[in-house]
C-alpha cells in the first residue's frame, strides 16, 4: 500500500504505450500493398548481389599518356619587362608586354611560326611543359637585358631561349627533338639544307652551334650567356630563325625592322 500511488500511474503509462504500438501497427498493415510477381519456368531467380568495381578515372594532370600542357602561342612569347626591377647600369626596364604589341610579321602581330612549331613538337614528345626565359623583347628591355647589343633577333619576333622541366641537365636530348623534328616534317622532304645541321663555332659558347638553312640552335651551358633573361642556374637553349620560309629570304636585324611595332 504504500507504494500503490507509483504503481497505478506506471501501469497506466505502459497501458498507453500498448495501445499505441497496436494501433500504429495496424496502420502499418493497412498501408501495406504488394502484388504477385508472375514468371515463365525458364526466368531464373538469382540475382548478383557483387557489384563490380569502376576503375577511377585520373584527372588530365594525372594522366601521362593525354595532352594536358598548354599549347605554345605567340602570347608565350611577350616582352618580360618589369619596370619594378632594379636598375641595370643606369638603364630602367620597360613596362612590360601591356605597353606594346608583339612584332608585325607578315602583316599580322606574332612570331616566326618556326618558332612555334618546334616548341610545341618538345612539349609533345616529351610531355614537359618548355619554359622560355626570353622571347619577345621591345627595344627597352633589349636594351637592359644586354646592353653590349643594340639589336638582337629577340626585338624582331626571331628569337627564343628556353629550357625544358625535367629536362634542365640533359638539353641535348632536347636539341635531338628539334633535329628529329625537321627530319618528320613533310614541307622539309629530300631538302638536304633543311635536314642536315652543321656545326660551327661561336665565341664565348663552349659546345659548337647546329645550324641549317632556317634556324641556329646555340647551347649555353651554366655559366654561358646569362644576362637579365636567363638568371637560372640551368643550360638554356637559344633558336635563332635564319630564313624566312615564306618571303623566302633571309632573317636579319638588318631587315627585320619593317616587322616592328610598338
Amino acid at each position: 500500500m504504500k507504494y500503490s500511488f507509483l504503481v497505478l500511474p506506471l501501469l497506466f503509462l505502459l497501458g498507453c504505450s500498448g495501445l499505441e504500438k497496436t494501433e500504429y501497427n495496424k496502420i502499418r498493415k493497412k498501408n501495406c500493398s504488394g502484388e504477385y510477381i508472375k514468371r515463365r519456368r525458364a526466368d531464373k531467380y538469382e540475382i548478383d548481389l557483387v557489384p563490380s568495381q569502376k576503375k577511377q578515372e585520373l584527372y588530365s594532370w594525372e594522366d601521362p599518356n593525354r595532352e594536358y600542357l598548354p599549347k605554345i602561342t605567340k602570347d608565350f612569347f611577350r616582352c618580360k619587362g618589369n619596370p619594378l626591377n632594379p636598375p641595370n647600369n643606369s638603364l630602367k626596364d620597360c613596362e612590360g608586354s601591356h605597353r606594346h604589341s608583339l612584332p608585325i610579321i607578315h602583316g599580322k602581330e606574332g612570331i616566326y611560326p618556326i618558332l612555334l612549331e618546334v616548341l610545341n613538337y618538345i612539349q609533345t614528345k616529351t610531355k614537359q611543359k618548355v619554359a622560355i626565359t626570353c622571347g619577345h623583347r621591345c627595344p627597352k628591355h633589349n636594351a637592359y637585358s644586354e646592353p653590349s647589343k643594340v639589336k638582337s633577333l629577340h626585338m624582331y619576333g626571331a628569337e627564343v631561349d628556353f629550357y625544358v622541366k625535367g629536362y634542365e641537365d640533359k638539353p641535348l636530348d632536347v636539341i635531338d627533338l628539334i633535329e628529329e623534328y625537321f627530319q618528320k616534317q613533310p614541307r622539309y622532304k629530300n631538302k638536304g639544307l633543311y635536314l642536315n645541321f652543321k656545326r660551327q663555332n661561336k665565341k664565348g659558347v663552349q659546345t659548337p652551334q647546329w645550324i641549317n638553312k632556317e634556324i641556329s640552335i646555340t647551347l649555353y651551358l651554366k655559366t654561358e650567356g646569362r644576362d637579365f633573361d636567363n638568371r637560372h642556374p640551368y643550360p638554356y637553349i637559344n633558336i635563332q630563325v635564319n630564313y624566312d620560309r615564306d618571303l623566302n629570304e633571309k632573317v636579319t636585324t638588318a631587315n627585320s625592322p619593317r616587322y616592328m611595332q610598338w
